[in-house]
C-alpha cells in the first residue's frame, strides 16, 4: 500500500502532468496554425476566400502539414515517457518492436505511400487550400471534383458543388488537374444553325464581351475582354463558335454562366433566339 502510494505521488502524478502537457501542447499548436491562417486569409483582400494568391494556398497547406507533423512527434514522445513511468524498460522493447515494426511495414506500405506522395505534393505545390481540382484515382472510372478543403501527408480532403466531401487517400492519386491554378478560363460555346450569318454572330458575341468587361461586377473576376474564338465544330445542320474568358483562379464557372445568359438575351434581342 505504501508502494503503491509512493508510486502515485512521483510516477502516477508525472504521468498525469505529461498527459495534461500533452493536451496542452496540442492546443497551443492548433492555436499557432489558426492565428497564422488568419493572418494569411487577412492579407489576401482583393476576393472571397476560394481565390488565393498561389503563395497564400501552399502556405495554408504547409501549415496544416507542420502542424500534424509536430502533433504526432510530440504525442510519440509523450507516450514514451508514460511508457518509461509505468516501468517498461524501452531497451528491452527493441527487439519486438523491431520485429512489430516489420510485421507493421508490410501491412502499411499504402500509409507509407500515402505520406510519401503527400510530401511531394506539397513541396512541389501542385494545388493547396482553396484550389479546383480535378483528380483521377486509382481504380474509380469517375474523378474526385471539388474545391480543396484540407491537405496533410497522408489524405487530400474535397468538397464538391453538391456540398459532399470527398476524402482522397494521396498515395492513390494518378492525375491532378487544377483549375484554378494562377488563372482560369471560361469557354462559352454558342450552337447556331449551319444557315446563320457568321460575321452577324461574331459581332454580337464581340459587344457581348466588351459589355461583359465594362460591366463593375463582372470586370473584377476577368483579367481581360472575353474573346471570340471563331468557328470551333461543324456539322450539317448545326454550327459551336466558341467565346472564352480569362478570369480569377476558381471564378470561371461563375463567369461562364453569367456570359451565357447575355449572349442568350443578345440573340434574343437580334431575333436568333431559334438559332442558340
Amino acid at each position: 500500500m505504501t508502494e503503491d502510494l509512493a508510486w502515485l505521488r512521483s510516477g502516477g502524478l508525472e504521468i498525469v502532468l505529461y498527459v495534461i502537457g500533452a493536451v496542452l501542447f496540442g492546443r497551443v499548436v492548433q492555436f499557432v496554425r489558426d492565428r497564422i491562417t488568419r493572418r494569411i486569409d487577412a492579407g489576401f483582400q482583393s476576393s472571397d476566400s476560394l481565390v488565393r494568391s498561389e503563395a497564400a494556398k501552399h502556405r495554408h497547406a504547409l501549415a496544416q502539414v507542420i502542424t500534424w507533423v509536430v502533433l504526432s512527434l510530440g504525442y510519440f514522445l509523450v507516450a514514451l515517457e508514460v511508457l518509461k513511468r509505468l516501468g517498461f524498460e524501452l531497451g528491452g522493447l527493441v527487439a519486438p518492436a523491431a520485429v512489430l515494426g516489420a510485421a507493421i511495414g508490410f501491412g502499411a506500405q499504402r500509409v507509407v505511400q500515402d505520406l510519401l506522395a503527400g510530401f511531394f505534393l506539397i513541396t512541389e505545390r501542385q494545388y493547396g487550400f482553396g484550389d479546383v481540382v480535378r483528380i483521377a484515382v486509382t481504380g474509380q472510372s469517375e474523378p474526385a471534383e471539388g474545391t480543396v478543403e484540407d491537405v496533410t501527408l497522408r489524405i487530400t480532403t474535397l468538397r464538391n458543388a453538391d456540398g459532399e466531401v470527398i476524402t482522397v487517400p494521396n498515395g492513390q492519386i494518378v492525375k491532378v488537374t487544377n483549375l484554378s491554378k494562377d488563372w482560369a478560363r471560361a469557354a462559352i460555346d454558342v450552337p447556331v444553325k449551319a444557315t446563320a450569318d457568321i460575321n452577324k454572330i461574331n459581332e454580337i458575341l464581340h459587344d457581348v464581351g466588351a459589355k461583359a468587361f465594362q460591366d463593375r461586377t463582372l470586370k473584377s473576376l476577368l483579367l481581360d475582354e472575353p474573346t471570340v474564338m471563331g468557328l470551333e465544330d461543324l456539322t450539317v445542320d448545326q454550327m459551336n463558335i466558341r467565346m472564352v474568358a480569362r478570369t480569377l483562379p476558381g471564378k470561371q464557372f461563375e463567369v461562364g454562366r453569367e456570359l451565357r445568359v447575355r449572349v442568350a438575351a443578345a440573340l434574343r434581342r437580334e431575333g436568333m433566339s431559334e438559332n442558340a
